[in-house]
C-alpha cells in the first residue's frame, strides 16, 4: 500500500472507533481481516497513525478546528508526523487516498499553531480531568499530559530465577536494547517509528526459556518496593495475568510463598503458563470464586494491591482509554479501591506491609485514597518512600512527580516510565 491508502485506512478505522465506541485494537484487527492484501508493514503504519491520532486528539483538533476522524488524521500528519502541508495535499489526491482537501483544510494545515492553547489541549487529555491534573502536577499539568501522549518503549523484566540483565542485554543487542531506568532488572527497547515494524519479543528464544517478562519499568519498581524477601508469605491480591506475581516469586528466590488471586477469572487464566515458563515454584493460585480461602491462610508478611483504576498512567500504550473514561467510571474505580484496601488490610499480619499501587496519575485514586485509609486505620502507618526504596532497591530514590515524601508517583515526563503510584504502609 502507498501512504495515501494507509491514511484513508486510518480514517476508516477511527470512524469505526468513534461511531461504534470500539477499542482501537479490535477495530484494527477487524480491518486487517477484511483487507488481506495489506501487509504487516502496512498494518503497522496504519496502526501507528491510528494510535498517534488518539494520543494527540486534542492537538490535532485544535490545528484543524474539527474533531472528526478525517480532520484528526490530517492534523496528526502535520503536527506529529511533521509532513509538509503540500505533501499532505498531494497524497490525499492520489489513488486510494482520502480525497481532495477543502479550502478550510488547506488553511488549517498551513497555519502556525498558537502557543497559548489551553492546558488540556497542550496536554492532550479530556477537559473534565483538568482539575485532577492540576492538583497532581500544578503548572506542569500540560507537560505531564503531553508525555502521556507519546509512544512508549518496550520494557523487559529479567527473570532472575533463570538469567541476569547482562545476558538479556546480549540477547537483545540486535534490537538496540539498553539498560532501562530505575529498576535494576529492566532492559529497554526504544519505540519504533511509523516505517519500522514493532518487535515481537515473545518469539525470541529468550522468552521461551523464561529469561524475561514484558513489564514496564514502573511496574517493576512497584514489585521491588514491596521489599519481599526469601521465606516471606506474600499475597498478590489483584494479580491479573500475574506479572507482579512472577516478579515477587523471583524476589523470594522460590523460597517462602506467593499467593495470587484476582476477582476476574479471565484475567487470571494466563498465569499458569507464565509460571511454568518462569520456573516459579512457590506460587499458589486462589481462583476468582474462592477468595474466601484467603481468610484461612493466616496473616501475610506483605499484601500487594495493584488496585483497579482509571489506567491514566498507561495512556501511552492505550490512548483510546483516556477518551472512553467517564466520571461515573472513575467514581466506581474509587469505590472499588476502597473496598480492596479494606480487604487487603485485614490480611496483613502485625508488622507486615500493605503495598497500594495504581497505574494512575490522578490524585483521587492515589494520595487521597491512602490519606483516607490511614485516617480510618490507626494501626497502619506510611513508610516514607525514600526509606523503603533504600531498603528494597538500594539505589538513590527519585523525586516523586507530585512532590510527596510519603508516596511515590512515577510518570513518563519525570522518570521515563508509565504513570505509577506506590505507597507502602506498615501494620503496627
Amino acid at each position: 500500500m502507498r501512504m495515501a491508502g494507509r491514511v484513508a485506512a486510518a480514517i476508516e478505522v477511527l470512524n469505526e472507533v468513534f461511531t461504534q465506541h470500539r477499542p482501537a485494537s479490535e477495530a484494527l484487527k477487524d480491518w486487517g481481516k477484511a483487507h488481506r492484501f495489506a501487509g504487516s508493514t502496512d498494518r503497522h503504519a496504519i496502526g501507528t497513525l491510528v494510535y498517534d491520532t488518539l494520543r494527540r486528539r486534542n492537538t490535532a483538533a485544535a490545528r484543524m478546528g474539527d474533531g472528526r476522524p478525517r480532520a484528526l488524521v490530517l492534523g496528526v500528519l502535520r503536527e506529529v508526523w511533521n509532513l509538509p502541508a503540500d505533501e499532505i495535499e498531494n497524497l490525499c489526491t492520489e489513488q486510494h487516498g482520502p480525497g481532495v482537501l477543502s479550502a478550510a483544510e488547506k488553511a488549517a494545515l498551513a497555519r502556525e499553531m498558537r502557543d497559548d492553547l489551553p492546558v488540556h489541549i497542550r496536554g492532550d487529555f479530556p477537559e473534565w480531568l483538568l482539575p485532577s491534573m492540576i492538583q497532581a502536577f500544578g503548572s506542569r499539568a500540560a507537560e505531564e499530559g503531553a508525555a502521556l501522549a507519546q509512544r512508549a518503549p518496550i520494557d523487559l523484566r529479567v527473570n532472575t530465577l533463570k538469567a541476569d540483565r547482562d545476558q538479556l542485554l546480549v540477547a537483545f543487542a540486535k534490537h538496540g536494547a539498553e539498560a532501562g531506568p530505575l529498576s535494576p532488572l529492566c532492559v529497554r527497547i526504544k519505540s519504533t517509528d511509523a516505517n519500522t515494524r514493532n518487535i515481537n519479543v515473545e518469539v525470541e528464544p529468550a522468552h521461551g526459556m523464561g529469561w524475561f517478562e514484558v513489564q514496564d519499568a514502573a511496574s517493576q519498581v512497584a514489585a521491588l518496593m514491596s521489599g519481599a524477601k526469601p521465606g516471606e508469605t506474600v499475597l498478590d491480591l489483584c494479580a491479573g495475568a500475574g506479572g507482579k506475581t512472577l516478579a515477587l516469586a523471583a524476589m523470594l528466590k522460590n523460597k517462602g510463598k506467593v499467593v495470587a488471586h484476582d476477582a476476574d477469572r479471565h484475567r487470571l487464566r494466563p498465569i499458569f503458563e507464565r509460571m511454568a515458563r518462569a520456573g516459579a515454584m512457590n506460587v499458589d493460585v486462589v481462583a476468582a470464586d474462592e477468595g474466601g480461602k484467603l481468610d484461612g491462610m493466616g496473616g501475610f508478611d506483605c499484601v500487594l494491591i495493584d488496585a483497579p483504576c482509571s489506567g491514566s498512567g498507561s495512556w501511552r500504550r492505550k490512548p483510546d482509554a483516556k477518551w472512553r473514561l467517564a466520571e461515573i467510571q472513575l467514581k466506581q474505580r474509587i469505590k472499588d479501591q476502597r473496598e480492596v484496601l479494606e480487604k487487603g488490610a485485614a490480611l496483613v499480619k502485625e508488622g507486615g506491609r500493605l503495598v497500594y499501587i495504581t497505574c494512575s496519575v490522578l490524585p483521587e485514586e492515589n494520595a487521597a485514597q491512602v490519606e483516607a485509609f490511614l485516617k480510618a486505620h490507626e494501626n497502619f502507618e506510611i513508610i516514607p518512600y525514600a526509606k523503603q526504596w533504600a531498603a528494597a532497591i538500594g539505589l538513590p530514590a527519585p523525586e516523586s512527580a507530585d512532590g510527596s515524601h510519603d508516596s511515590l508517583l512515577l510518570t513518563p515526563a519525570r522518570h521515563g516510565t508509565d504513570g505509577f503510584f506506590i505507597a507502602v504502609m506498615r501494620r503496627s
